[in-house]
């Protein structure tokens, strides 16, 4: 088993190429029931895969029905998932999330993210941040089976921007009031 803690690539590339040299290609750990260590490691890991911005590697982490709302639009499958994640990347240019764990039990987790954009590759044009809650129910195979979000976006400058060009969004300062993360 990899060590986890002392990655020198994203998390979420361990976890997929372990499962997969391991003949195991449906099974996406950690795997429920989860630990406080788990859930953190499962919440990165997805943070690490969604900001790889490609829609078809992210879609093997989501059952075949997996149920989905994003605000006020609902669809299952993943290839309504593929289809939204590709929409979505297409307007939201420059984009960078940052999750963090929220509160887990056996098979759910919860989710506060931020996550930030412009409207054009251009950097200069109008940036956005989006920020909000998740709620994510697990198959016994690790793969998520419903995900809901709730989020709000407000317009920013760049020099607003938390998380810069070239820096990892762990290491971007959220405010406090923004985050409940431990003191």
């Amino acid at each position: 088993m990899p060590n986890f803690l002392s990655l020198s690539r994203p998390l979420s590339s361990t976890i997929l190429s372990t499962s997969l040299t391991r003949g195991i290609a449906n099974t996406i750990p950690p795997l429920p029931p989860f630990t406080a260590e788990t859930a953190h490691r499962k919440v990165k890991a997805a943070q690490d895969k969604w900001n790889t911005k490609t829609a078809h590697l992210i879609s093997p982490a989501y059952t075949p029905d997996s149920v989905w709302r994003n605000r006020d639009e609902f669809f299952a499958g993943t290839a309504e998932i593929e289809a939204f994640l590709t929409r979505k990347w297409q307007k939201e240019r420059n984009y960078s999330l940052r999750k963090e764990l929220f509160a887990f039990s056996d098979n759910k987790i919860a989710v506060e993210f931020w996550y930030e954009y412009s409207e054009k590759d251009d950097l200069n044009s109008q940036w956005y941040r989006t920020y909000g809650i998740e709620h994510w129910v697990f198959a016994n195979d690790g793969r998520m089976k419903s995900r809901q979000m709730s989020g709000n976006t407000i317009k920013i400058s760049q020099n607003e921007r938390w998380f810069k060009d070239g820096v990892d969004v762990n290491m971007g300062q959220v405010p406090k009031g923004h985050i409940s993360l431990k003191d």
